[in-house]
């Protein structure tokens, strides 16, 4: 029997969903069961009946876990009423199963139609009326405890359902393409590239890093770097707006002109070095930064302590700390 309550949409691994989900596979069972032959295709019914029963497990769920639920919002009704009617169900299938065993081929039948009979009028009851107004009454928290405990009793599927809420399958961040529209940012926050932050936390990741960054736009002049607690090379705020060659000592000037001008001209893209400087070992790098359009846009220099990173060795995949 179709109803307006079967086209309700739930999310997979909702209770009433399983129960759903379940119904939909003893129709199916009845619908076959009712047409064996049982004195010539004994094993196929045997197996049929043995399927059918399992619908034990879905009196069990909604005895111990769906009732009890019901009962704390006052309705009290489907504990006696409905629970009493599972009762003469079980108590056909013993008789079925005394009448296989005596060899009883049509008080089989005829008792088997009749546990078809008690069963589509328990599907359509609940189809109707416990599960409409079990929606009503229970909240979405009510839901998540009941599905936790459901996995203890089992069901009627072949395979468990998934777990409600559904628990996020791990992928990689790579392939995260999903635009999350719940969000909620700071008013204050700005769009960048990929996520939106405010000023404050802007400057509280660029002072967290742990690398010096100078960033040199397309006319040679310093206009950022990042105040790190533990600067490689020291700054201060006078260099903002100077010319770059002004910020290198007259050793290294020359190259760092060089660097500029092979960026400038789109010949190079990156260059790296390496000094023992105060008896750490610098990992000192720049990076031409394009547009779009590849415009020269200036470069970005990155110094870093790697003395430490260098003595890495093998893997290590624990947390420990000293």
């Amino acid at each position: 029997m179709e109803t307006e309550f079967k086209k309700t949409a739930l999310k997979k691994g909702h209770p009433i969903q399983n129960y759903l989900d379940e119904t939909d596979l003893i129709h199916k069972i009845a619908d076959e069961i009712i047409q064996i032959d049982i004195e010539n295709e004994y094993q196929k019914f045997y197996n049929a009946l043995n399927q059918l029963a399992t619908i034990e497990r879905r009196f069990e769920r909604k005895e111990n876990q769906l009732f009890p639920f019901l009962e704390k919002k006052g309705w009290t009704g489907p504990s006696q009423n409905m629970w009493s009617f599972h009762d003469i169900i079980r108590q056909i299938f013993r008789i079925i199963r005394q009448n296989i065993e005596d060899k009883n081929f049509t008080s089989a039948k005829h008792n088997t139609e009749l546990a078809v009979q008690n069963i589509n009028r328990l599907l359509e009851v609940e189809e109707t009326f416990l599960f409409p107004n079990a929606l009503e009454m229970l909240s979405d928290d009510d839901w998540k405890v009941m599905r936790k405990g459901e996995d203890e009793i089992g069901w009627m599927l072949t395979d468990a359902p998934p777990k409600y809420p559904k628990e996020p399958e791990y992928f990689h961040p790579s392939q995260d393409t999903d635009i999350r529209t719940d969000v909620v940012y700071d008013e204050k926050a700005a769009h960048y590239d990929e996520g939106y932050m405010t000023v404050e936390q802007v400057n509280l990741l660029f002072k967290t890093l742990p690398i010096d960054l100078t960033y040199v736009d397309e006319n040679d002049k310093v206009i950022f770097y990042n105040r790190g607690d533990e600067r490689v090379f020291p700054r201060s705020a006078g260099i903002i707006g100077r010319e770059v060659r002004f910020c290198h000592p007259p050793k290294s000037v020359d190259t760092v002109l060089k660097i500029l001008e092979a960026f400038r001209k789109g010949e190079q893209t990156e260059a790296s070095f390496w000094i023992n400087y105060k008896e750490r070992l610098i990992y000192i790098r720049y990076f031409a930064v394009r547009d779009s359009e590849k415009k020269y846009k200036g470069v970005i220099e990155m110094s870093q302590d790697i003395t430490d990173i260098k003595q890495v060795d093998g893997e290590k995949r624990l947390l420990e700390w000293k």
